[in-house]
């Protein structure tokens, strides 16, 4: 049911989106660049509208969102229910498990910071 009404949530705004962007081309601009310089997107200096911007409220764009929020589905911890075995990427870029870090009886502690 979940998944259904997330179809229909992200379908619904990948349709007004790309109605927008046909009908107020220049508006919809301004509004994605606004959202790439809340994302610092616009800070890469190869960043160009024109490579990435079209591509929003595409078919592609509504595959890759719709993606991101079903995995999200998955991912939820919820207290006194065991932890999700969510996807992780070691330093070494290999695609592994959270739990396939489990030693014997041992806990498993997870440690998050930042590097910027």
């Amino acid at each position: 049911l979940q998944k259904i009404l997330i179809l229909l949530q992200v379908t619904l705004s990948v349709v007004v989106g790309k109605t927008l962007m046909i009908l107020f081309p220049n508006a919809m601009k301004r509004y994605i660049l606004k959202m790439g310089e809340k994302s610092r997107m616009n800070r890469n200096p190869k960043f160009s509208y024109e490579n990435w911007g079209p591509t929003f409220f595409s078919f592609k764009y509504l595959q890759f969102v719709l993606k991101v929020k079903w995995k999200r589905l998955e991912d939820e911890a919820y207290e006194g229910q065991p932890a999700p075995n969510t996807q992780v990427v070691t330093l070494g870029g290999e695609v592994c498990h959270l739990l396939d870090f489990m030693k014997d009886n041992r806990p498993l502690i997870l440690n998050f910071g930042s590097c910027t």
